[in-house]
């Protein structure tokens, strides 16, 4: 059975995922060098939608879209919202759809990819109290935040 949290990770495209990770390895090593834009980029960070948040808006999007064609234009647009439904169902169902590949590749990423960040950025900052085997270095909050 998967996890709800991960499942969306799970059903992913190795390359999409590790493309992901590549973007963020890369953005943390720029804030371990540009530390003063930290807070900026989580305030980012807070703002940012998460893969299913853009999903559920889309498919309510494009349902009410069907649901208004339909009733002005022609009834078989009402089947197109009964598609849009249908591929929601099945991503909750399932934890994939057919819109889903194309939000990843966009780069949408999970709420877990996006509190790594966070995590890790926090890490950067200073916010977590280190005992003396952890250091704040950089190696050790990619390895914390499992990018390496």
């Amino acid at each position: 059975m998967t996890v709800t949290a991960s499942r969306v990770r799970e059903r992913t495209a190795p390359e999409i995922n590790r493309r992901i990770d590549d973007e963020l390895r890369e953005r943390i090593r720029f804030f371990a060098n540009m530390p003063q834009y930290i807070d900026a980029r989580l305030r980012t960070l807070d703002e940012e939608w998460d893969v299913e948040r853009v999903l559920e808006a889309n498919a309510a999007t494009f349902s009410l879209l069907g649901l208004a064609l339909g009733s002005r234009v022609d009834r078989r647009f009402y089947g197109f919202s009964a598609l849009v439904a249908a591929f929601l169902l099945q991503h909750a169902v399932q934890g994939w759809c057919p819109p889903l590949p194309v939000l990843r590749r966009l780069g949408f990423r999970t709420t877990a990819e996006i509190e790594r960040e966070r995590y890790a950025l926090k890490a950067l900052r200073g916010d977590f109290v280190m005992s003396g085997s952890m250091k704040r270095d950089l190696s050790t909050i990619l390895r914390a935040v499992g990018l390496e």
